[in-house]
């Protein structure tokens, strides 16, 4: 379980994080929906340990990420809004390198370096550098690295931003895939049919707050609204707040 308790973040004296409290439960998928700006980013950075919250906690698997940052990388897979590949490396170069760094070596790096492979369609890439990959096959090796050491819990920044329809695919069946294997996974997102797609439950984000939460036709049933599009409208620019039979803070 993901555990974000009154989490609050200013830059520059303005507000981006107010009080966020939400839970992902485990082995389930929970989409932060919300419009630019509306804290995402900033959220999942946190939970990641790439950012420190000004006030509040979060907890990855039982691990206070400020107390042990390591203790929680171990068990997260983390695909950001920016893919920090290494051009010169070849995609199994690249791989081996997170995986040893994750401390796998031997017959178990060898198996981690061919389950990704295989699971995300990697054997035409695995001998080239990364440098020129098109924007799918860079989330596709971004995807490969939160993964090679399997982690427990996995979080996921905007993932089919400028991927094609079968890259966008592809990420999809592996996250329904991974869910159903028992991984906890959170992802942002803007896009209302990716989030009906895959997420179990939806966190409606709005100026740094969660606004409204539950199962999508849940939330859609509350907010008296027939498509997820009226019901994050209603919910982050009305006056309405709705429990639609999520995990509460």
């Amino acid at each position: 379980m993901i555990e974000v308790d009154a989490i609050s973040k200013e830059f520059a004296g303005r507000p981006v994080l107010r009080d966020l409290d939400f839970r992902v439960p485990d082995g389930r998928i929970t989409a932060l929906l919300g419009a630019n700006g509306a804290g995402k980013t900033s959220c999942l950075r946190i939970i990641a340990g790439l950012l420190r919250p000004d006030a509040g906690t979060v907890r990855v698997g039982g691990i206070d990420v400020a107390r042990d940052p390591l203790g929680v990388r171990r068990q997260l897979g983390v695909v950001g809004d920016r893919e920090g590949l290494y051009e010169r490396l070849t995609v199994e170069e690249y791989l081996t390198l997170f995986a040893r760094i994750q401390g796998i070596t031997g017959t178990a790096l060898r198996q981690s370096l061919d389950d990704v492979r295989r699971e995300l369609e990697l054997e035409p890439l695995w001998k080239r550098r990364t440098r020129g990959f098109s924007q799918g096959e860079r989330m596709k090796v971004s995807l490969a690295r939160a993964l090679v050491h399997r982690p427990q819990h996995l979080i996921l920044d905007e993932p089919t931003r400028g991927l094609d329809v079968l890259a966008a695919r592809l990420l999809r069946r592996t996250l329904l895939r991974l869910r159903d294997a028992g991984t906890t996974i959170l992802f942002s997102s803007h896009v209302m049919s990716e989030v009906l797609e895959l997420s179990d439950t939806v966190l409606v984000m709005a100026a740094g707050r969660v606004v409204g939460s539950g199962a999508p036709q849940a939330l859609m049933r509350e907010a008296g609204c027939s498509n997820l599009e009226d019901t994050f409208v209603a919910l982050a620019y009305g006056e309405r707040r709705v429990q639609g039979g999520g995990v509460p803070a």
